[in-house]
Parts: structure tokens; sequence; C-alpha cells
């Protein structure tokens, strides 16, 4: 007998579970062994069957989809297939070496795309794949039972302002430059000044989610939606909000490095 691809589905919307478990129905290599409506049953689900591939949502309670994959250890980690409405999270879905990034709607045909590079890639696993999961873990910080280099990056940011104090969410920036002793933090439409050299608040940022691309920028992860090639040596990231950050050749190179692919 031909042994079964072990698939983990998680989806906080019973609507989107039904609709991975539909599509898969079909498919003799497969066995669906869970189903996950949270990052923590996720992350528990995944120890407890041991899946080949899992199909994960991003914005989940309980832990988001990423939350769910830093408390599984490298030697548990399935293949992964992030399925989100979201398009924001792409970049960050490819840093982990997703198999494959679905965005809702999808139409079957995708679907059974992404099914496809999952199976070849699972062919193609051997221990050593294990090894580079452990390091890029490590390298990202989220390595599941590793010690913590520093303490957990905090959620928002406390900025002093003329009229109290402003409490601004991490997920809410989008790229932070620098202006001598100060830093204007964007945050969509909003500019915030903060008096503190960028290299010092870069120390106080999470690593797996702000990036400095440049001596003078950094930019969040989640908020890069292309990385652009401007001029003969000159490369931007282009942000979901229209804006534009040059990067510097080490700033490219450590972009490259986080994402695990050439830029």
């Amino acid at each position: 007998m031909t042994a079964c691809i072990r698939v983990v589905i998680a989806d906080d919307e019973p609507a989107g579970r039904r609709a991975v478990q539909l599509l898969l129905a079909d498919d003799p290599d497969i066995q669906i062994v869970g189903q996950c409506r949270s990052g923590q049953e996720t992350a528990e689900a995944v120890l407890r069957h041991r899946p080949d591939l899992l199909f994960l949502d991003v914005q989940m309670p309980g832990g988001d989809g990423f939350e769910a994959l830093a408390a599984i250890p490298a030697e548990a980690m399935p293949l992964v297939v992030f399925v989100t409405a979201f398009d924001e999270y792409a970049l960050r879905a490819f840093a982990v070496e997703a198999a494959d990034y679905l965005l809702k709607p999808f139409t079957t045909a995708r679907f059974r795309s992404a099914v496809l590079r999952a199976k070849e890639r699972l062919r193609q696993r051997t221990a050593a794949e294990v090894e580079r999961v452990a390091a890029l873990q490590s390298r990202l910080g989220i390595g599941a039972g590793a010690a913590p280099s520093r303490p957990a990056a905090p959620a928002r940011m406390t900025i002093r302002t003329a009229h109290g104090t402003l409490l601004l969410a991490m997920d809410d920036i989008d790229w932070i430059e620098a202006r001598g002793d100060y830093v204007r933090i964007h945050a969509g439409d909003r500019v915030e000044l903060l008096r503190e050299p960028i290299g010092r608040l870069e120390e106080r940022l999470d690593s797996s989610r702000f990036v400095r691309v440049h001596r003078s920028a950094i930019v969040n992860l989640a908020r890069v939606r292309e990385i652009r090639h401007s001029g003969p040596g000159e490369t931007v990231a282009v942000l979901t909000s229209g804006g534009q950050c040059k990067l510097s050749r080490s700033g490219r190179d450590r972009l490259a490095s986080v994402l695990g692919q050439a830029l």
C-alpha cells in the first residue's frame, strides 16, 4: 500500500476548512488527520499527529499562523501551504520556506497546482532539509525551545508626544526612517517622530519582522509588496502603501538572507 500524505488543515472559519477538505477528498494520496481553528490548536495538532503537510491560514485567534510555526520543533515541522485572504504575508511565508501561498478566493486549478508542488517537495525531502529548517528558525529567532538572545519584542511601541504617550502597534508600522538622533515612523497616513537613533531602535525590534535595508531605513516585512530593480545596481522595496525604500547593497543582502532567496 502506498504511504499516504498526512494532512492537517488550519483555518478559523468552518467554510475555509470545509473548502480545503472537499478539494482534497478525491485525492487517494491524502489522509486528513486533523482540523484546527487557532494557532495553539495547530501547534498541538502537528505535535500530536506529525502530518507531512499543513494547510495554514494566517490570521487566527489563539496565535496566528506564524506563531503556530514558532511553537513547532524542526524535527516535527511539516511542509506548509499558506491559505489566506491577505496578500501582505507572502514574503514572510516564503521566508519560512512555504511550499506555496494560496490567496483566497482561489480556483480549483490553482489549488491542485499547489498540491502537486507540495507533493514534489515532499518527495525531495531529506534529513538535510530538516537541518535547513532548524538553521532557518535559528536565524529568524523562531525556533521552539531555543534560548532567546534578548527579550521578546513588544507588540506596541511607546512614543512620547506633546499631549502624552502614544501606543503604536508594531503591525501598523510600514517603515522607519532615520533623521539624525531621531527616527520618523511611517504608519499609513501617519508619521510619528521618536527621539532615538535608528541603530538603538533596531536592537529593540523583532528581526524576523523588521529588516534594516539601508543605514537610514528599516522596513516591516509584512508591508513589503515587491522588490524592484530601479536601475543599474539600484534596488528598492515597494511597500503596500505605495512608498519606496532604497536598498543598500548590504541591506539587500540582509533582506535576501531573511527571505532565504536571492534578490
